[in-house]
């Protein structure tokens, strides 16, 4: 029988929000279902849904905030010290050492330099010390990207050994869709924002509106509302943002009230809204993946994105969406929505979309996984074989 290993995974939140804390939770869990494992996971806050993890608690020092990322990463190691010893440590977050780091963000100075465009501040410094001494001196063997975007941006700023950086997507549950009434989510959602059973309905999904580029794609939609007045769309924005601003800027470009402001919506409800939809678009500024996207094609939405959404690594231009490489190109979005508001070019597309959904399940994910683990641990098994004994 194949000797059972023990591996610690790190994350300060564990299963209670979306993007970094879901993607541990989703590929942990399957994992600790193989029998071939034992897991334990190391956070300061969890949901356990599977009960087959062993938990510890990680504290973290918030105030002053500087000492955040430095005390979770502290807490962390002396905790995995005491539990262990343990065959693998996977961080899904910037600790002191590890042995895989999962990369759900990009590297901090880069961020901070390329995009906030700011000056470090002290926890920016603090937070950017604390991923230098895992990726140069943690003796960290693999880095898991989410996407060809966010590898291509570490190994820019980091010189790592492209070999030891592999690219890991995000998975979806395809299930969640396929599960719903398309016909009843469409006449109920539509319905309850005023839009019509036959009008072509882009969605955009947000909690950012800024960073996701709302503003671009209403200048897209602007510019095709003005070139071909009679063309029917509708915009349904759902999420936090400044609504009073961008329907300040609706009115602007002569929209109007082609654009509908949906709110805040629960995460489990979201299935409803992409069958609601005919297409999605995201335009970001920065998006080291874009989980949306994957779900909005779970639902057979053709996408469109920008060139800095990371999601671009499954997108194939002209079958299942497109890619506007930059955002603020009015002239591209305008002329791909318009292609994508036709029936049968929309239908083809989303076709493909839902295929391409198929192809990156979360099992997918966690062979992937599963496959840089082996390559680890056959690595020390060689090195092992080569130390003489006495």
């Amino acid at each position: 029988m194949e000797e059972q290993r023990r591996v610690a995974v790190v994350i300060p939140k564990f299963g209670l929000v979306g993007g970094a804390e879901g993607f541990a939770a989703e590929i942990t869990e399957r994992i600790a279902v193989d029998p071939r494992f034992e897991i334990h996971v190391f956070a300061n806050r969890w949901a356990d849904s599977s009960g087959r993890i062993v938990f510890h608690h990680v504290p973290i020092v918030r105030f002053p905030k500087f000492l955040t990322t430095p005390s979770f990463a502290w807490f962390a190691g002396r905790a995995i010290a005491a539990a262990g010893p343990f065959d693998l440590i996977h961080t899904h977050d910037r600790i002191f050492k590890a042995d895989v780091y999962t990369m759900h963000g990009i590297p901090h100075r880069w961020w901070v330099r390329e995009v906030r465009r700011k000056r470090m501040s002290l926890f920016d410094r603090a937070l950017a010390r604390v991923e230098d001494c895992l990726v140069s001196n943690g003796s960290c063997r693999r880095f898991l990207a989410v996407s060809g975007l966010t590898r291509k941006i570490f190994l820019e700023e980091y010189p790592i050994d492209p070999a030891r950086v592999t690219v890991v997507h995000p998975g979806i549950d395809a299930s969640l869709c396929a599960k719903l009434d398309r016909e009843r989510c469409r006449r109920e959602i539509r319905g309850r924002f005023g839009i019509g059973p036959d009008e072509p309905l882009i969605l955009f999904v947000s909690m950012n509106f800024a960073i996701k580029g709302l503003d671009y794609l209403m200048k897209g939609l602007g510019l095709l509302r003005a070139e071909s007045p009679g063309k029917r769309f509708r915009l349904l924005v759902i999420g936090r943002g400044d609504e009073k601003a961008y329907g300040r800027l609706a009115r602007e470009l002569g929209l109007g009230d082609s654009v509908v402001f949906a709110g805040t919506v629960v995460r489990e409800k979201l299935p409803e809204f992409y069958l609601a939809g005919d297409l999605y678009a995201m335009l970001s500024r920065f998006d080291t993946f874009g989980m949306v996207v994957l779900e909005a094609m779970a639902a057979g939405l053709p996408v469109l994105i920008s060139g800095s959404v990371g999601a671009g690594d499954i997108v194939r231009e002209g079958e299942n969406g497109f890619v506007v490489e930059n955002p603020a190109d009015s002239e591209s979005i305008a002329e791909r929505i318009e292609r994508m508001l036709h029936d049968d070019v929309r239908e083809k597309m989303g076709r493909e979309a839902l295929k391409t959904a198929g192809e990156n399940s979360w099992d997918m994910a966690v062979a992937r996984v599963l496959k840089v683990y082996a390559e680890i641990w056959a690595d020390q098994r060689l090195v092992n074989s080569k130390i003489p004994h006495p």
